[in-house]
């Protein structure tokens, strides 16, 4: 006969364990549906990709203004070199012309030999007043002359010189298109990059980079006047751009690029210096130790010199640093830039 066995019950203590295992599983299931997914490990270097590709758009950016800079100087050249041509020619023409007269009028009137216009000549003492003339003329034909073919050999040697220019202008175009898609192209890629990465990835980075280095709340601004008074005047129109964008070959006054800053704020107090980093570098007195510059000196980064921002006091520096920054105030230490010297624009 069949046995009639109750169901074993479970035991109070295997529920509760069981009940709790439940309850946990659903909750760190649902903890990981709110939480943020695990960081992808191919975007890990991303910031760094990015960061490489702004600092060589820097760089190829201070070789764009080097060969702007160029350009415009040879511009001019030839405009000068143009307008003083036109001017010879004119010159030459109207020269030649005077000789054309003088020369067709002798033609007309030299048939007879001068000794027969002497012997015909009703009145010798006339005529040979009037060769005497002549010759004086003569000699002044000479001389137009000769000042004919001075400025035909001086308009030939400008019009060289002009197409030499035209030539060398044609160059340096070529040269800043080059720069210009170089730019252009690494930046794209940089914004390639950003754009595999979330919002908040994006939103995290651009926070970073907006925020101020705390210790350049505590700068002391003031002790800028120990500086020369064109260079304090320079930093405090330098110091008035804080908050503007880096835009590459910009030179203000509502965006810059590095050396677009340092050159601008100086024609704010009337004094020209170079318009690329590398020539801001030997522009005035060179200062070695980072401990002996002072606020307005400039400060001269990276091995190439491609780098150029001003001393703003206790180890910071005031500078347009890169694409999606802006001008701001930055720790030298932590800029991730060598520094290489210092130069005080007296």
């Amino acid at each position: 006969m069949a046995s009639h066995r109750r169901p074993k019950q479970s035991s109070p203590r295997c529920t509760g364990v069981i009940t709790a295992t439940a309850a946990a599983a659903v909750a760190l299931s649902t903890q990981a549906a709110s939480a943020d997914p695990l960081p992808d490990p191919n975007k890990k270097g991303v910031k760094a990709q990015v960061d490489r590709l702004y600092e060589q758009a820097t760089q190829a950016t201070e070789k764009y203004n080097g060969a702007k800079e160029k350009s415009d100087a040879l511009k001019k050249e030839v405009q000068s070199l143009q307008d003083s041509t036109a001017r010879k020619q004119g010159e030459l023409n109207e020269l030649r012309d005077r000789i054309g007269a003088v020369a067709a009028g002798q033609y007309r009137s030299g048939g007879l030999d001068p000794t027969l216009q002497l012997l015909l000549s009703e009145d010798p003492g006339t005529y040979l007043e009037k060769a005497s003339a002549l010759d004086r003329a003569g000699d002044r034909q000479t001389a137009a002359l000769q000042q004919f073919l001075a400025q035909q050999r001086t308009l030939r040697q400008q019009r060289a010189e002009a197409s030499e220019k035209l030539r060398d202008l044609d160059s340096t175009e070529k040269e800043l298109g080059k720069r210009k898609t170089e730019i252009q192209g690494k930046l794209r890629e940089a914004q390639r990059l950003l754009n595999t990465l979330s919002t908040r990835e994006r939103a995290r980075i651009a926070q970073k980079e907006d925020r101020a280095d705390p210790a350049s709340a505590r700068v002391e601004l003031g002790n800028a006047a120990s500086a020369s008074e064109r260079a304090a005047a320079a930093f405090a129109a330098a110091k008035s751009r804080v908050g503007m964008p880096y835009v590459w070959g910009a030179s203000g006054p509502a965006s810059f690029d590095c050396s677009g800053l340092t050159s601008w704020a100086y024609r704010q107090v009337g004094v020209t210096i170079p318009r690329t980093a590398q020539a801001q570098a030997g522009a005035g007195t060179r200062i070695n130790s980072l401990s002996a510059l002072k606020p307005g000196d400039l400060v001269i980064m990276r091995s190439d010199l491609s780098h150029v921002g001003f001393y703003a006091g206790n180890g910071q520096i005031l500078h347009s640093p890169k694409p999606g920054a802006q001008v701001r105030y930055e720790s030298i230490a932590r800029s991730g830039m060598p520094f290489m010297w210092g130069v005080h624009i007296g």
